[in-house]
């Protein structure tokens, strides 16, 4: 079945005044993703997302469909090869990456409608009906040690059994960030922190020595996304393990990062990284090299439902009944409209676990009036 055509979206939600939330580096003033809709010849339509700026991402579009309208959705894969080969001067590390990731997932939702299949099934095969998440808030805000422990209390009221929370703006506030949580969250829950890559490699060992009794569940981003070489040289000393790769686009790049043993758990995003063509490689690199894996996700709901199939359809090797340390799915609690308002029937989290959605492709039906609201030029 031949692609007719391929839209791209615009979706942006302001947060407003004094409700600025995120990271080390900086603040997000608002939630902006790039919807995918794919229609093929008999009127099927397959929704994907695209990370980003979607006004970047729209320039890509004329381009990559000459390519891709017309196609066999059953063949995009060999398209985008075609595109990456003869292209090669445009480089990976940019938004054609991003739009081919959201047009990959629409590609995979439609070959799943076509054949009355889940996407997870597409993928080789479905393991999982539920998968266990973990929770991300600890935001920083613009008051960020005022609104630190009210974060926390709800995370804590929830009884997440798994969150991450953001820390990196100095080894002295990522201590004091950590025994916060630690405290109010008990004993037994995993804590991750993030770093969003602020740090170079000594500041990265004095936090990770201040947290050593904190019994994190990984350190996140601590270095660039592209310090290979402070990443090989930081998981030599870490006292634990090291998460990265939110921010690396295709295998090539994992394969620099494992290469050099930089990494304890590898961190794809489908809506970056190059969709579920380049995450299934991702993961049988992680798979090669004895790796763990947890997708990155801080987008929309189509985003965080292609992540869901995604783990699904993961193998568990070197594991068989008992498995002690499941991949944990990223799910945002900041304000974000475009991943709680954009399905009819929208994700939510039941005692830990988000359940892999039903039905052909994705599984998802877009609410086409929240499309509306937040469709912008």
């Amino acid at each position: 079945m031949k692609i007719r055509t391929i839209e791209f979206i615009a979706l942006s939600v302001p947060l407003g005044t004094g409700k600025a939330y995120g990271m080390s580096k900086s603040l997000a003033t608002g939630r902006q993703s790039t919807l995918v809709r794919l229609t093929l010849d008999d009127g099927t339509v397959g929704h994907g997302e695209a990370w980003g700026l979607p006004a970047v991402n729209k320039a890509f579009l004329p381009f990559l469909s000459a390519y891709l309208e017309g196609a066999d959705v059953f063949d995009v894969e060999h398209v985008y090869g075609r595109i990456l080969a003869r292209h090669y001067h445009f480089g990976l590390q940019n938004s054609m990456m991003h739009a081919i990731g959201g047009i990959d997932m629409a590609a995979k939702d439609a070959q799943g409608k076509l054949v009355g299949l889940p996407v997870a099934k597409l993928l080789g095969g479905q393991r999982l009906d539920r998968v266990p998440i973990y929770a991300s808030g600890g935001y920083l805000t613009e008051t960020p040690t005022e609104d630190f422990r009210p974060q926390i209390q709800i995370m804590a009221e929830a009884q997440y059994p798994a969150v991450k929370i953001k820390i990196g703006l100095s080894p002295e506030s990522d201590e004091e960030r950590v025994a916060i949580a630690r405290d109010m969250l008990g004993p037994d829950v995993e804590i991750i922190a993030d770093i969003n890559a602020n740090y170079t490699c000594d500041t990265a060992f004095e936090t990770m020595e201040r947290l050593r009794p904190y019994r994190l569940g990984w350190l996140e981003e601590p270095l660039s996304p592209q310090d290979f070489d402070g990443y090989r040289r930081l998981r030599k000393r870490a006292p634990m393990p090291i998460a990265t790769g939110e921010a690396l686009y295709t295998v090539h790049d994992f394969k620099r990062l494992v290469d050099v043993g930089g990494a304890d758990l590898l961190q794809p995003d489908l809506s970056l990284c190059g969709g579920f063509w380049q995450g299934r490689k991702i993961a049988e690199l992680a798979h090669a090299n004895h790796l763990r894996l947890s997708p990155h996700v801080w987008g929309g709901a189509i985003g965080l439902s292609a992540a869901l199939h995604y783990i699904a359809s993961l193998p568990v090797f070197p594991h068989s009944d008992n498995i002690p340390k499941p991949v944990l799915l990223e799910f945002d609690l900041g304000e974000n409209p475009l991943r709680s308002e954009l399905l009819k029937t929208p994700i939510k989290v039941v005692d830990g676990f988000i359940a892999v959605p039903e039905g052909p492709g994705l599984g998802i039906e877009i609410d086409p009036e929240a499309v509306a609201r937040y469709a912008v030029d």
